[in-house]
């Protein structure tokens, strides 16, 4: 398509509107704005148009003026609710100082539209070019209520400080990157953003939503809104919750079934591992007879286990390391007297046991030695003295409800 073509025939252009649907009520919060060019009788993206860097930016905010406008009247007048997400780059906000957005913005709002329900989406790539001018911009935008989303967050981790500085209200992630990414990169980079998003308030959006998997992946790592092909196409007309291509509802009804099977599974193993450990109490003669202590042990979790120790509550470990090497539980004596209180969680985790004489299930991690992600199951075996048992990612492996 020729820019020009495009340019001289705005009236061959509409909107189209994608569903944004919510986790809480499993219906329709919002659509995103996406354009049209009707070419041959046929109606073609003009993604490609946004997309091409020799188009002139000029070119591009006259298009997406024009189609806003377009957008914000069919709203206004089928009285649609909802948010409306609007897509402009840092070159187009940054034209006229960001004044022609605004000023349409301010126009439609005295025609009864509520900037609130304005949702602008810009990509997490732009900041690396004049951020602080871009910076103030949005947040000038925020003071009128006006709602940020950045688009295609986790694609450059070095941007994190930047999404701090602006406080976005919603984080856009690309469902496509859970199959590009390598599993354990990808699960990494989602505890960064959700711990991102928790510390400034703002909302996950999963977007290019394809199959049941990335939905469930999506929901199950506490994205609020969700939007892709699986839940409804681009239409000329705003989607309706009974319009969807599926029943959001029935599908997280379905998860939240799922979860609530693995976590039962997982319970019933911590409660089989602490019954394996409260029969073996009696033989516990003191942090002296530790690694005799631990021989007992070893037998009772040769299949789960490839590592387990001792500690005080304060952190030292009492015992050697008991590790299994090809099928053969090995001593490591020089692991007594070490101090893992410096340790995430340790001492929280002992003071809980303590005060609740239960055992503990680690979250999944990264073992320091072996690389490997393991958890561990730890138990008080008095109100001092701590037994850490390592859970070996083979066995992990074979029960999803461990991974889960």
């Amino acid at each position: 398509m020729d820019p020009l073509d495009i340019l001289g025939n705005l009236h061959k252009i509409r909107p189209v509107f994608q569903p944004i649907v919510s986790a809480i009520n499993q219906g329709v919060i919002g659509h995103e704005v996406l354009a049209r060019y009707e070419e041959d009788g046929k109606w073609h993206s003009l993604g490609p148009f946004f997309l091409d860097p020799d188009v002139p930016e000029e070119f591009k905010v006259e298009v997406d003026q024009h189609v806003l406008r377009l957008a914000v009247d069919q709203f206004l007048e089928k009285g649609t609710d909802g948010m409306l997400f609007i897509n402009r780059n840092a070159k187009q906000l940054m034209i006229n100082d960001g004044d022609d957005l605004i000023q349409s913005l301010l126009e439609y709002e005295q025609k009864g539209l509520e900037l609130n329900r304005i949702v602008i989406e810009v990509t997490e790539h732009d900041f690396d070019e004049e951020f602080e001018t871009l910076n103030h911009l949005l947040l000038y935008y925020k003071t009128y209520g006006i709602q940020i989303a950045v688009d295609h967050v986790g694609a450059k981790s070095s941007n994190i400080d930047r999404i701090r500085q602006l406080e976005p209200h919603i984080l856009k992630i690309d469902s496509r990157i859970i199959r590009q990414q390598n599993g354990d990169t990808f699960h990494d980079i989602m505890f960064s953003l959700s711990m991102l998003a928790h510390r400034i308030g703002a909302a996950l959006l999963f977007e290019n939503i394809e199959d049941d998997y990335q939905l469930y992946f999506a929901w199950k790592h506490g994205s609020r809104y969700y939007q892709g092909f699986y839940l409804g196409y681009p239409a000329f007309q705003p989607v309706t919750r009974e319009s969807l291509a599926l029943n959001i509802g029935e599908k997280m009804a379905g998860y939240v079934q799922r979860e609530k099977s693995l976590l039962q599974q997982r319970h019933d193993f911590i409660k089989t591992w602490e019954k394996k450990v409260k029969n073996l109490l009696p033989r516990w003669e003191g942090p002296k007879k530790a690694d005799t202590f631990i021989e007992g042990v070893t037998q009772q979790f040769d299949e789960e286990s490839f590592r387990m120790f001792v500690c005080h509550m304060d952190g030292q470990q009492v015992s050697s390391n008991f590790r299994k090497k090809t099928d053969v539980w090995e001593l490591e004596p020089h692991k007594r007297g070490a101090n893992w209180a410096f340790r995430p969680y340790f001492l929280e985790n002992v003071m809980q046991m303590k005060a609740l004489n239960t055992g503990l299930l680690s979250g999944l991690y990264s073992d320091i030695e072996t690389k490997e992600m393991v958890r561990t199951f730890s138990f008080p075996l008095t109100d001092q003295h701590f037994l850490f048992i390592d859970l070996r990612y083979a066995y992990l492996y074979e029960h999803e409800c461990l991974l889960a």
